[in-house]
């Protein structure tokens, strides 16, 4: 429901750090914040060409993948320190120029070492990033006018996702795999030249640095990060190696949740968690995280697997996904600064995205293309409704001195809900293969077909043996839809379990242009 806005005086509705050239500023931001999340998932299809070309094999060419996320979640947490302690200028042109320099330099990778360490150099750069151009879009903008600066930056956010693998894959394809990172240079550049040019800077402190408090964060992060990704390659908790990732996790946390409520000067301000809309935000950011990147992680395999798509046919397949978030975002922040209580939107958007896996878990192998779009459009109209007004319900009550802090804080729950979702999608995944495949075989005998009596085909040696892997091939095709299915109904229960906690956030109604 709607209420009325605060109207703001003229004297009062300026940004916090005015700049001369605003739209260029917001033109280098977004680019810097664009190329940081399509390099979340870019590299992701050229992981096969890589492998040959440097010579590894399938368990450690997965650390090109787990090398960028573990370093970029344990370097996150302390943004708001070093942004602090520098300055958020420095620090973000130092970020996209390293940005810059480890992608040049991962595309010049010629063995496995160096590709997973620049990986990492990678990760850390990047994952200042995004907190920091969210920062510097809110500091820089009119109080009237940020929620429309959220709305542009959110696109990068959404669209960065989806964009990735279509834009990996016509690289690889095209060119060669070192494009996927070579592809940065030119755009970062173009970021780097406008920041450097129009990026205000932030008063600095010296405030002290919780050491023991980012240890334990890094250590329950990074081990939590290799646990989600070795589990699958190990079979999880039948490996030594996932319990002594959990007990580290479970430790490290426990003990830095004591150290950060007792600590004089920790790593987080108490006052972050003190405000309810904050708090309840970093909660439902996981399951924006686990819907957004979860979904985009299933669907590329299952469309080229068991509907025969070609990469780039996937990536028009997925595009409307894309366009409904851009169409939403629009419309949440128009009614975002007409007013309009960011509750109900967010609870709206929740529920279409609900709505979207509901019809998801109901496909087979005959779903057309047609329902793809209509399910994807849903899906992105939903995550654009809940992104937009649920930023601007964090920020809104947060003091200028926690905005970069609470944003590295947003991205690092949104990042570690899209890694716990994956991990746990793709277990589940594999788990109800197994399950549905020995439940279809148990009914696979004589009356299966009447064109082939499986009782007898032993008896014709080698054709009986290919007629049986064809037969056990639709059989893995019909229980790989059948786990895909139960992946989109548990997906449905986890976003519709997040719409009450939306009701414990208290209404939010930001000021209006005079």
């Amino acid at each position: 429901m709607a209420s009325a806005p605060a109207l703001l005086a003229p004297e009062q509705d300026v940004p916090l750090y005015p700049v001369r050239n605003h739209g260029l500023l917001m033109l280098g931001v977004m680019i810097a914040a664009l190329l940081q999340i399509l390099d979340s998932t870019i590299a992701n299809v050229a992981v096969p060409h890589m492998q040959t070309s440097l010579g590894a094999n399938a368990d450690t060419i997965n650390w090109v993948l787990t090398s960028y996320i573990v370093a970029a979640a344990v370097a996150m947490p302390i943004t708001g320190w070093l942004a602090e302690r520098v300055g958020t200028r420095r620090l973000f042109i130092w970020s996209v120029a390293g940005f810059i320099l480890s992608s040049m330099l991962c595309g010049m990778a010629q063995n496995m070492t160096s590709m997973v360490i620049f990986r990492a150099m990678q990760g850390i750069t990047g994952s200042f990033i995004s907190p920091l151009s969210q920062a510097a879009m809110i500091d820089s903008t009119k109080p009237s006018r940020q929620p429309q600066m959220m709305s542009l930056w959110g696109m990068s956010v959404m669209i960065g996702p989806i964009l990735g693998p279509i834009l990996g894959g016509w690289l690889t394809e095209e060119w060669n795999w070192r494009w996927v990172f070579y592809v940065n240079l030119p755009l970062g550049i173009v970021s780097l030249v406008i920041l450097i040019a129009e990026l205000p800077d932030r008063a600095k402190s010296e405030r002290r640095f919780d050491l023991i408090g980012f240890g334990l964060v890094a250590l329950a992060l990074g081990s939590l990060q290799l646990m989600l990704d070795r589990g699958n390659h190990v079979d999880w908790f039948e490996s030594v190696e996932i319990w002594i990732y959990t007990a580290v996790t479970v430790s490290a946390a426990w003990v830095g949740v004591l150290h950060l409520t007792s600590t004089p000067d920790p790593l987080f301000r108490r006052e972050l968690f003190a405000n309810p809309n904050f708090a309840i935000s970093l909660l439902l950011m996981v399951v924006v995280g686990l819907v957004m990147m979860a979904s985009i992680a299933l669907l590329p395999p299952m469309m080229q697997h068991l509907f025969g798509y070609s990469v780039i046919d996937t990536g028009w397949a997925l595009m409307p996904r894309g366009v409904g978030t851009l169409v939403s975002m629009q419309v949440s922040g128009w009614l975002v600064r007409r007013g309009v209580d960011a509750r109900p939107i967010v609870m709206l958007g929740f529920l279409l995205a609900g709505v979207s896996l509901w019809m998801m878990s109901g496909w087979s192998l005959d779903v057309d293309n047609g329902h793809i779009i209509i399910t994807g459009l849903i899906q992105g109209l939903g995550m654009g409704l809940v992104f937009i007004p649920l930023n601007n319900a964090a920020f809104a009550t947060l003091p200028p001195t926690l905005r970069t802090e609470g944003a590295s804080l947003l991205n690092l729950t949104r990042s570690l809900g899209a890694s716990v979702g994956i991990s746990v999608c793709t277990t589940l995944f594999a788990r109800s293969v197994q399950v549905s495949h020995a439940d279809l075989a148990a009914n696979v005998d004589g009356s299966f077909t009447e064109a082939i009596d499986v009782t007898t085909i032993d008896r014709f040696q080698a054709l009986g043996d290919a007629v049986l892997r064809m037969i056990d091939g639709e059989v893995t095709r019909q229980a790989m839809m059948i786990a895909y299915i139960n992946d989109f109904y548990a997906m449905m229960w986890v976003t519709l379990a997040a719409i009450p906690l939306v009701l414990l956030m208290r209404p939010v109604t930001p000021p209006r242009q005079p």
